[in-house]
């Protein structure tokens, strides 16, 4: 490989905000921040809005449209029929 041309590819530490969950793969994303893992090893910090333990769709509460008071019905019922004629 030719030197000074590839990204530094290392073990890095991503971190959800939102509920504290973390960890630990391999990229090559910038961080700022260093954290202390449990294992003693120092590792990069990337801080992150939503992971996948976080975010509704991978929980299982992310909520329908349909579902929301009806309003998919009701604009149907309204529109639908002009569009029909």
């Amino acid at each position: 490989m030719k030197e000074g041309i590839h990204p530094n590819y290392r073990e890095i530490c991503f971190q959800d905000m939102s509920n504290g969950f973390k960890f630990v793969t391999r990229s090559c994303a910038s961080a700022k921040e260093m954290i202390t893992m449990e294992d003693g090893r120092e590792l990069p910090l990337v801080k992150l809005e939503t992971t996948s333990e976080s975010h509704p769709f991978y929980t299982g509460t992310q909520k329908s449209v349909d579902n929301m008071g009806g309003r998919v019905e009701r604009f149907r019922n309204r529109f639908g029929k002009t569009a029909a004629k």
